[in-house]
């Protein structure tokens, strides 16, 4: 009976913080105006880097905010205030924009160094939960991070703060995105060594197994020889081709493994009465991404995938979704 009330306490809590969060992005939502215009442009029009600067929790969530624009074409890094003041301003160039993260827009690093950046003639855009604190007021542009009331049971952990700056980040992100014409290609040259650059660079026909190394049948061969060619070349299934190599159906474990719990002599059965009939299939120079996308946004999964040609329709290869997600 305890344990169930505390569960229900828990539940109650989250609900709460998580509708608190939610609030205090919607009301930042409200409050965009054109100093976020105003910000944009003058990261547009820098060649250079954009810096940003935060203490503690601001801290973290402008190395994030650094790494999200430098993934998405605007070079961003983060510099840590107090090593700032002690020679690590060495990595300005004249004219870098700034973002400032601070809660109250009174952090004491972030102040002492402000006067030093008017010397790199370093554009300033305060991203505070405070427009009238020093912070803002000595800035050139103010993101509005303000929120009524953090969302943790004392009302002073930076939860609704946190999640509203991140999200602020991510807003100045996307618009840069969208005017600098960011595209999957672009994404995909900067993410070369994760699953979502994979995705995006290669194509089936880089990865997939090529015909000779995977099983084929014709369809009218017997379960026999279906399983001989699926152990043969044990990668989950067989394809059906006619005599010039077109491809007629598919035959997987799944399906060997269903047909044998079947009552009855499933031995004298033929591939065509077996198979799935004119299945799902690839083309050779589909994104991984896209093939991905055919074999599991369905509403029953499939793991491999046959590949032809394009226009003949020939048999090429086959994919798996294991191949899709191995490391290249």
């Amino acid at each position: 009976m305890i344990i169930e009330e505390i569960g229900m306490d828990c539940i109650e809590i989250g609900k709460s913080v998580l509708e608190a969060e939610a609030q205090a992005l919607l009301e930042m939502s409200q409050r965009l105006d054109d100093q976020l215009s105003k910000a944009v442009n003058i990261i547009l029009r820098h060649k250079g880097k954009v810096v940003l600067l935060g203490m503690g929790k601001s801290g973290h969530i402008a190395q994030k905010i650094a790494a999200t624009l430098s993934s998405t074409g605007t070079p961003a890094v983060y510099l840590h205030p107090a090593e700032a003041l002690h020679g690590d301003l060495g990595i300005y160039h004249p004219g870098d924009p700034t973002i400032l993260l601070s809660k109250s827009g009174t952090t004491t690093e972030i102040m002492r160094l402000m006067p030093t950046l008017r010397q790199f003639k370093s554009p300033i855009i305060a991203m505070v939960g405070n427009r009238n604190s020093p912070i803002a007021q000595r800035s050139d542009i103010v993101l509005d991070t303000t929120i009524i009331r953090e969302a943790d049971p004392l009302g002073i952990v930076p939860t609704s703060s946190a999640i509203v700056s991140m999200a602020m980040g991510d807003v100045l992100t996307s618009v840069l995105m969208k005017k600098r014409g960011f595209l999957h290609k672009d994404f995909a040259l900067l993410h070369p060594g994760g699953q979502l650059g994979r995705n995006l660079l290669y194509t089936v026909d880089e990865v997939m197994h090529k015909l000779g190394s995977i099983g084929t049948v014709s369809k009218w061969q017997s379960l026999k020889d279906i399983v001989y060619m699926m152990t043969k070349f044990p990668l989950g299934a067989a394809c059906v081709i006619d005599e010039e190599g077109y491809l007629l159906g598919i035959i997987t474990d799944g399906d060997i493994r269903r047909l044998l719990l079947n009552e009855g002599d499933v031995r004298q059965l033929t591939a065509e009465e077996i198979m799935t009939k004119n299945p799902i299939a690839g083309y050779p120079k589909m994104l991984l991404a896209d093939a991905l996308k055919l074999m599991e946004d369905r509403k029953s999964k499939i793991s491999v995938l046959p590949v032809i040609e394009q226009v003949q329709k020939k048999l090429l290869g086959l994919i798996r979704l294991h191949d899709v997600y191995q490391p290249g």
